[in-house]
């Protein structure tokens, strides 16, 4: 099993590079998984406190479960993956059954921040991106796909995104075995992972 680690900011361009990478192949050699499904549960918690929770921490990364997950994943074992709604700012009462494949491909601002997350990565990447670029990613991401409110956006960005950037994740880069610009297209980095995949499935 190959598992790949790909990280970078905020509106960074991971889930299309993510999607560009793993959309040709079957759904059985290639899984993908999201750090976004990793968010602690915060029940315990009024919707006026879970706003508040700063998400750009590594603490709010229940990276525990992540690393329990991918541990079993590599054992040939199927975990029940977590379901998080950003409407609700927690995780759901569902979960997703996911089965091992012969690459995992994890996503998320954070997953580079731990050792020992990091060490169980075979292959680490940043994609990296112009600050002005994500905040506009960000904010078309939020208002129409997950109902924020524009002055909330950018409150939480200059309030917590760009300082959590700036202190854990953009540090991150310096891990990387790849790293991948894309502030436009970058077929080049793109056509670099799926070769990598092609000798993995080949």
């Amino acid at each position: 099993m190959l598992i790949i680690g790909i990280a970078g900011g905020t509106g960074s361009g991971k889930t299309t590079v993510v999607g560009q990478v793993a959309h040709q192949y079957p759904d059985t050699d290639v899984t993908v998984i999201s750090q976004d499904s990793y968010y602690k549960d915060t029940s315990h918690l009024t919707y006026e406190e879970r706003v508040k929770i700063n998400f750009d921490h590594p603490n709010s990364i229940d990276f525990a479960l992540l690393k329990e997950h991918l541990i079993e994943l590599r054992k040939g074992n199927s975990i029940e993956q977590p379901v998080y709604s950003f409407v609700e700012h927690n995780r759901t009462k569902e979960t997703v059954v996911t089965e091992p494949s012969n690459v995992i491909i994890v996503e998320g601002i954070l997953i580079l921040t731990l050792p020992e997350i990091r060490e169980l990565f075979d292959i680490k990447v940043y994609i990296d991106c112009d600050s002005d670029e994500r905040l506009i990613r960000r904010l078309k991401r939020d208002i129409t796909d997950r109902g924020r409110d524009i002055n909330e956006v950018l409150d939480r960005y200059q309030n917590t995104l760009k300082p959590m950037h700036q202190q854990f994740i953009e540090p991150t880069k310096a891990y990387a075995d790849v790293i991948i610009p894309t502030n436009r297209l970058n077929e080049v980095g793109v056509k670099i992972l799926r070769s990598i995949l092609d000798q993995k499935l080949a």
